[in-house]
């Protein structure tokens, strides 16, 4: 019932400013506020904005780009979905700002999502964005972007150093900027260096709140973590971060990492469990370091057919 008149109210708020907001054929409802800018963005722009998405009726934030990387895209009117901020993208102009609102009812409607712990019946989905910049080509959206998250990088470097000064913790950093606690180097002949499979009990956390996502310590059943040390992108890998803080131990090794957001899972975090721009600790022992199996040898061909002899 709570959430019922909550959301009605929402609605009543949103129609008692329709003078403001405007709609869309699909039912979006937006309202812009122009800026400086006389261009029209149009097909083929390179733009760079920020967009924030919150979840009403708790205005819980789903994602935002404002204070951290901005978001790039090209123009293309011929795919723009319905129900969404991009049915109006060319009213606008760069300098300009938009707020918006989509019903998640609709969007189930449409097929783009489904009802979750997260979306439920009647809730509004609250966006604003504003256009930052237009650009001639995408070398120089490349470019532009390779400085934000540059920017972005020295930013959490700095909000991780400034966590662990505070708190007193001795760390020595990663070759990236990874902070790394040494409470116990452990066997340095059997150290977890590139190339190596490390056997890991770990913990992760949220660094700011402490808040734990993951764990298979003191969790009954719970096997250890086989990692490829010192490779990206495979099964057995894992975050940069921690995989640089791992190739400092050795067998019996425990301690803790301190990592910097883009170290880690960066603007896409890993919904629900993980935000955007997560600075994360993780706690850890290395139960044992070995070399990875031999690959299977390939099957043996079958001999080729011998030309008959004339």
């Amino acid at each position: 019932m709570m959430r019922t008149t909550t959301t009605l109210l929402l609605a009543i708020v949103l129609l008692a400013s329709c003078n403001q907001y405007k709609k869309t054929p699909s039912g979006l409802a937006y309202k812009i506020t122009k800026g400086d800018g006389k261009v029209k963005l149009k097909q083929g722009d390179f733009v760079k904005f920020n967009i924030e998405f919150k979840i009403a009726p708790k205005d819980s934030v789903l994602s935002s780009s404002y204070g951290k990387i901005p978001a790039y895209m090209v123009i293309d009117t011929s795919r723009s979905p319905k129900h969404s901020f991009l049915e109006v993208i060319t009213q606008l102009s760069a300098g300009d700002k938009m707020e918006f609102v989509m019903n998640v009812d609709t969007l189930k409607k449409m097929g783009m999502l489904e009802y979750n712990n997260m979306f439920h019946a009647r809730d509004m989905i609250k966006g604003r964005l504003e256009i930052l910049k237009t650009f001639a080509n995408q070398a120089d959206v490349i470019a532009d972007r390779t400085k934000e998250i540059e920017k972005e990088k020295q930013s959490e470097l700095k909000a991780v150093n400034d966590f662990v000064a505070k708190k007193g913790i001795k760390t020595q950093a990663t070759r990236s900027g990874a902070l790394v606690e040494i409470q116990t180097p452990g066997d340095q002949t059997a150290k977890a260096d590139s190339g190596k499979m490390a056997k890991v009990m770990y913990k992760g956390m949220i660094l700011e709140t402490g808040r734990e996502f993951d764990s298979n310590m003191g969790t009954p059943g719970k096997a250890p973590l086989m990692v490829s040390v010192g490779v990206q992108g495979t099964q057995n890998s894992v975050i940069q971060g921690l995989d640089e803080a791992l190739q400092m131990f050795g067998k019996g090794g425990k301690g803790k990492v301190y990592i910097p957001a883009m170290l880690g899972y960066g603007d896409a975090g890993s919904p629900p469990v993980i935000p955007t721009y997560a600075n994360l600790l993780f706690e850890f022992e290395v139960l044992d370091v070995t070399l990875p199996a031999p690959p299977a040898p390939a099957p043996a061909m079958p001999n080729a057919p011998q030309p008959k002899k004339k």
